[in-house]
């Protein structure tokens, strides 16, 4: 009321937007661009500051209504609708230059159409009282932590809370209107039976939502007026909101209600939701009782294809969960979503699967293993105790590690990290797998049923047991399946499932820190070993002379020798030394970063090059690592780099091949002499033989007779180490004359073919 044509014909700068940007550019077209309040969400905003009138020209089909002449019922996305209005704005010579350019707009994402804003009337709830939410977001444990501040980004900058829409579907909103303008909103059922005139009858015995509702009339309890419950439906995040006041009671059994809340925990994908589900949560708990709905609240990303892409039916690339589950299995899809940072985003497919698989069969492999021997052996855990057996330094590492694990895990879950759970899990299985058990096996191959064995049994035993208890709620199949072989099959008494045990609680007694440091180091000692062998291309079936090694602490070198027969053994070397000092070892050669340093120094980067030529690598390193950064001049200029800044490298000192790192540093002699030469030989026939009893199906404890005669090198060299072939092998006879036996196989060891024949042997 009130406008005139001039008053809402203006040239007016409408600003920047919220990312900054010239709502307008003058390089575009005309520089001149038509407003329409009813038509669009910036146009709406510029126009409500500048009192313009809004006029909303489209119903909900997106069609002219009829009020505009010629225009009245022709769709406004349609082609020819546009073509149309080109041509009468030609006509009447209003139209000067037609330009096509690119034009961002919204349409939707299931369809792919063309969508148009439309201006209609909706319900809000005013959000003046914002400060009150705000105040609870912060009573609540948010993970990740930045979940809060995105919570707080959005109240600071939300408008008012638009609850309805045109739409049939959906929560029918409880608002009745009357004549003279005013509503009233119905808080029950029962308010509404008590309020009803009209269509209460048709209503009754349906859900509160269209068709049936509409025909409900009330009469005002103030004005006595007669009204109609208004067309819209809700917003469902209103609906959602309302969860914990509408279904537990909040109205009529409020000590009932707070048994319940708040919540412990929610969950959901952190896109949308700030502005949606949390949003709504917290406001309707704000509302009413000026409390945080729940008390922790993980939010996570999204599940992507494996190429970061969106999984679409239309696109081919998305997958079924049932086709998933019968492909993938479903303990494999719950390792990759327990596993997963729910910082980011979930990237699902069958190659991915098959990598967490792998880790699966890894932890399955280990209890079959022990599955094996407890079988052949009778083992039964209930005849020993762990904590009267005679345990050696493995066992105890291996304890320590699993009730660090325990510790761990329950912490992680404690925190609704499962991520960082299966984390620590895929540490601890490759300790155990490719260390404890794999050191351990000889303990189960023996043949008397010693202290040593059985305290080998109650310890893989316990591990094993523990393990799959604190695995249960992520990885619940395979567990149940272990638990009940290993578990239940040798104790009754035991709980009927996995999933009835009680968590398992850490003894923090059996944490014993510095072993761990210990065994890690010695583990540091074997690993940068075969590394060295790796860089001489010397296989590890090769025996060789001396193995040096440096580190700085004592009490570490001096467990490095109480168990040195582990090192020897893992890295087939006959002598273990201490260097006095890495240098002996290893040189180190430090180059330039030259991407990273460019960026960081420009033009001075040639003479950095220079000066790193020149300098002393040892030097340079020992600064990085002690002072975690290494400074220089020139010209005058600071220069302060650090590790990042650097490639290190390094070369080995004469007659070693070595490998370090901060901590450790090993050289491995490679003059190889005549004896290290057969037994090479030797060990590389022992792989063949192991081989041969696999393929003849031997069980691992059967012993065997070997029938071939073996000449020049190979024979020689079996010759000379002819016991410790026959325990490696567990034969019992060599015998010339060659028969065919069980089973029989030819092989090459070098240029030379060896063909042996095997026999088992009943002992």
């Amino acid at each position: 009321a009130g406008a005139s044509a001039k008053s809402q014909h203006q040239v007016v700068n409408p600003g920047k937007d919220n990312m900054g940007n010239d709502i307008v550019v003058g390089g575009e077209g005309t520089g001149i661009v038509h407003m329409a309040p009813g038509c669009g969400d910036i146009d709406n905003k510029i126009g409500k500051k500048l009192g313009l009138v809004n006029v909303a020209p489209l119903d909900a089909e997106s069609k002219f209504t009829d009020k505009f002449g010629w225009l009245s019922g022709k769709s406004a996305t349609d082609i020819e609708t546009v073509q149309a209005i080109l041509d009468d704005l030609k006509e009447r010579d209003f139209l000067v230059y037609v330009e096509a350019y690119p034009h961002i707009y919204p349409h939707c994402w299931r369809s792919g159409d063309e969508l148009v804003f439309r201006l209609v009337d909706e319900w809000y709830i005013n959000m003046d009282w914002r400060d009150k939410i705000k105040k609870i977001v912060d009573d609540i444990n948010w993970i990740p932590e930045w979940g809060g501040e995105r919570e707080h980004e959005w109240l600071d900058n939300m408008g008012d809370w638009m609850i309805s829409k045109k739409r049939f579907w959906g929560l029918a909103l409880p608002i009745w209107t009357f004549e003279d303008d005013s509503y009233y909103v119905v808080g029950s059922k029962e308010e509404l039976k008590a309020l009803a005139v009209e269509g209460w009858d048709e209503f009754e015995g349906n859900s509160p939502h269209r068709p049936w509702i509409d025909n409900v009339k009330i009469k005002h309890p103030d004005t006595g007026l007669i009204g109609t419950r208004v067309l819209d439906v809700g917003n469902p995040w209103l609906d959602a909101g309302i969860v914990p006041f509408s279904t537990l009671g909040y109205n009529n059994d409020k000590a009932y209600w707070k048994d319940w809340f708040p919540a412990e925990f929610v969950v959901e994908s952190f896109p949308g939701q700030f502005r949606n589900w949390f949003y709504s949560l917290l406001a309707m708990s704000a509302m009413l009782e000026e409390k945080a709905p729940f008390k922790n609240l993980l939010g996570h990303a999204l599940v992507k294809a494996e190429d970061g892409r969106d999984m679409h039916k239309s696109w081919g690339n998305a997958i079924w969960f049932d086709d998933a589950a019968e492909e993938m299995g479903v303990d494999v899809m719950r390792w990759m979503y327990a596993s997963q940072n729910p910082e980011h985003n979930l990237l699902f497919g069958y190659h991915h699967g098959d990598d967490v698989r792998k880790k699966l069969i890894q932890l399955w492999n280990s209890y079959s293993f022990f599955a094996t021997y407890a079988a052949v052996d009778g083992f039964d855990p209930s005849k020993g105790n762990i904590d009267d057996a005679d345990l050696n330094i493995m066992d105890e590492w291996i304890l320590s590690k699993l009730h660090l694990f325990i510790k761990d895990a329950r912490e992680a879950m404690d925190g609704f990290r499962s991520d960082q759970l299966m984390k620590k899990f895929d540490l601890f299985l490759d300790e155990l797998s490719n260390w404890y058990i794999r050191r351990s096996r000889r303990r189960f191959w023996k043949s008397e049923d010693d202290g040593d064995k059985q305290a080998a049994y109650l310890v893989l035993y316990e591990v094993l047991a523990k393990v799959i208890t604190v695995l249960a709620p992520i990885l619940p199949f395979v567990t149940e399946n272990i638990y009940q072989n290993l578990v239940r099959n040798m104790d009754s008494d035991a709980p009927e499932s996995v999933h009835l045990c009680d968590y398992p609680v850490a003894d923090e007694n059996k944490i014993d820190s510095d072993l761990m440091d210990n065994v890690d180091a010695l583990r540091r000692v074997v690993e940068l070993g075969r590394s060295s062998r790796n860089k001489a291309n010397l296989k590890i079936r090769q025996p060789l002379a001396e193995l040096a090694f440096s580190v700085k602490d004592d009490g570490v070198a001096d467990f490095i020798f109480d168990q040195q027969n582990v090192v020897l053994d893992e890295l087939n070397v006959k002598v273990l030394q201490r260097a006095n000092s890495e240098t002996d070892l290893i040189r180190f050669i430090v180059k330039p970063n030259l991407p990273l340093l460019g960026q960081k120094f420009g033009k001075t980067l040639p003479q950095i090059r220079n000066y790193l030529n020149d300098a002393d690598g040892d030097q340079i390193l020992n600064d990085i690592r002690t002072k975690k950064n290494y400074s220089f001049d020139i010209n005058g200029e600071a220069i302060v780099l650090s590790r990042e800044d650097l490639l290190i490298e390094t070369e080995s000192a004469d007659g070693y091949t070595a490998a370090g790192d901060d901590h450790v540093t090993v050289g491995l002699t490679t003059n190889l002499t005549e004896e290290l030469v057969q037994e090479g030989i030797v060990r590389d026939v022992i792989r063949q033989v192991q081989t041969m009893r696999k393929n003849a199906n031997f069980a691992v404890e059967d012993r065997i007779i070997i029938y071939g005669m073996v000449d020049g090198v190979v024979g020689e060299a079996i010759r000379s180490f002819e016991e410790f072939f026959k325990n490696e092998v567990l034969a019992v006879d060599l015998i010339e004359d060659y028969q065919s036996g069980d089973f029989s196989e030819s092989f090459n060891i070098g240029d030379q073919e060896v063909h042996f024949g095997l026999q088992r042997v009943i002992i």
